[in-house]
């Protein structure tokens, strides 16, 4: 198996809730609700760099598409990383979010290897950190 991912899906518990969010909270382009026509096809994408895609799904039609029971989460149960070019993007992307918003769960600040960063979770609780890392060259 490659180490590629093309997709990252979250599952959402309001997908018209996360779609708002996304697409005119944090600017993000998307075509917006797609697949109504199949049953338990409804799913909104948004093209990322790199032709990466994320896209936002019923959670409980992942639970029955996988097979698998609905549980609890914990927000730390891993991160999206969101890099940038300066800690100002840092600053502005996080104020972005709150506007949209996101909860800001630990503001911007300077990090013990060098970079800044601050975390925010969406409307689903799913973490995100805003990251500048100076090691980390940000590509178009």
């Amino acid at each position: 198996m490659e180490p590629r991912i093309t997709v990252v899906t979250l599952g959402v518990s309001d997908l018209e809730k996360s779609l708002t969010f996304y697409r005119d909270g944090l600017g993000w382009p998307t075509e917006g609700i797609v697949g109504t026509e199949f049953e338990g096809g409804a799913v909104a994408f948004f093209p990322l760099s790199n032709g990466l895609q994320l896209a936002l799904y019923p959670k409980h039609q992942i639970a029955e598409d996988a097979s698998v029971d609905e549980t609890a989460s914990s927000p730390a149960e891993f991160t999206i990383g969101h890099n940038v070019a300066s800690k100002e993007e840092v600053d502005d992307a996080m104020q972005t979010a709150e506007e949209a918003g996101a909860k800001i769960t630990d503001s911007p600040r300077d990090r013990e290897w060098g970079g800044y960063s601050g975390h925010f979770q969406d409307p689903d609780e799913h973490l995100w950190e805003v990251v500048w890392n100076p090691q980390f060259e940000i590509g178009e």
